[in-house]
């Protein structure tokens, strides 16, 4: 079995109305997606780390990613979405890897993701015909909203919160990308393809940094023990 990771990072992150990109902002001393990638390079089975960036991407060269160089490789193919981020990815991809090969998506924004996380994710959906994503179940109780007000509370039962990896054989995850393109993440291009990814329970710590806040969050677990890349 050989596991590839593919990192999107061509976005722009405007929720966090910040000067410059989400992932290049200072997290624990580093550029945030220094964190996702170094996690993702120490993992063993992956065998190479793959990051999409926009193609005048001016940002990369200021971080210091030279520990990350032997499995690193930068791709600069970004598209105007996530998904054709990663399907650009995955076609430049072509030639490295073959159809049947693993290939893990994650989200340079979720710094908090962890050795542990990743092997569990790969031990779990390594034998599985479809693939499989790394997600929480819902423990809040959700409100659908008109105009302002609640409308109707929504049963959380059954519901889980995607997050990422996502790990889908290369073949796979192309064909379906080129057919549900507009999907706001893999799974739900595998999903259009009337396949049935596996959920594999993560934990409240890899969670996607999407707002100034979350990076004082992120700090408080990078800082005292939250990344147990040693397990």
């Amino acid at each position: 079995m050989s596991c590839h990771a593919l990192v999107p990072a061509a976005g722009g992150g405007s929720r966090m109305g910040a000067e410059r990109p989400k992932q290049y902002l200072p997290l624990a001393g580093r550029p945030l997606i220094h964190h996702a990638l170094a996690t993702l390079c120490a993992v063993p089975a992956i065998e190479r780390v793959h990051v999409v960036l926009a193609p005048g991407d001016h940002h990369w060269v200021d971080g210091d990613f030279a520990a990350l160089a032997p499995k690193l490789r930068v791709l600069r193919c970004g598209g105007a979405t996530r998904a054709e981020s990663v399907g650009n990815g995955l076609k430049a991809m072509r030639g490295e890897v073959a159809d049947s090969d693993w290939v893990l998506v994650h989200d340079a924004a979720r710094a908090c993701l962890t050795v542990a996380h990743v092997e569990a994710l790969i031990r779990a959906v390594g034998d599985d015909p479809v693939g499989g994503i790394l997600a929480v179940p819902v423990a809040d109780t959700l409100k659908r909203e008109e105009h302002g007000r609640i409308a109707t509370t929504v049963p959380r039962e059954n519901l889980w919160q995607a997050q990422t990896p996502q790990m889908f054989r290369h073949g796979l995850l192309t064909e379906a990308l080129e057919f549900a393109p507009a999907v706001t993440d893999e799974a739900g291009a595998i999903e259009a393809l009337g396949l049935h990814p596996k959920l594999v329970a993560g934990d409240a710590t890899n969670f996607k940094i999407t707002y100034p806040l979350d990076l004082y969050l992120a700090e408080i677990i990078l800082r005292h023990g939250g990344r147990r890349n040693e397990q």
